[in-house]
């Protein structure tokens, strides 16, 4: 997993209208860079809801929320509809970028073990500097845990 001090890789992915969207393309804004297992599933929607409500807080510190999954551009959309979500998804299907940031790993579930996205964050700086992670997430209170480090 990538760690503090570290570049953030470069990565072009479609967001949920099919627009490619590059970290790059921030650059002058803080990031908030989040990995997420799967739209519309209880801690996913927990997690999402929070940045949500969270988020005139989040842009008025000069940040910007980029939420990632292996899901499909049109499941993103649903997803943003249902949940009036302000802030862009990025489809990562093949999971590359997923990796490219150590969000892909081993996980355990009911006895079964299974590769998955880990539910994680990276804060980047307006320089693209990764200045906070967040390598377990409690969705519950991922969002204050974000502004309290923006």
């Amino acid at each position: 997993m990538l760690q503090v001090g570290d570049k953030v890789p470069e990565f072009t992915l479609p967001d949920q209208k099919g627009q490619m969207v590059s970290p790059s393309q921030f650059r002058g804004k803080k990031l908030v860079i989040y990995f997420y297992p799967k739209d519309n599933t209880p801690g996913c929607t927990t997690e999402a809801c929070g940045l949500r409500d969270s988020h005139q807080q989040i842009t008025d510190k000069n940040a910007i929320v980029l939420g990632i999954s292996k899901d499909s551009q049109a499941s993103h959309l649903k997803f943003i509809e249902k949940f009036s979500l302000p802030f862009t998804l990025l489809s990562d299907v093949e999971t590359t970028t997923i990796q490219a940031f150590g969000a892909w790993g081993e996980k355990k579930m009911c006895g079964k073990t299974y590769m998955g996205i880990i539910r994680s964050t990276f804060i980047v700086n307006e320089e693209g500097i990764i200045t906070h992670v967040f390598p377990k997430v409690n969705t519950k209170t991922h969002a204050e845990e974000v502004l309290a480090v923006l």
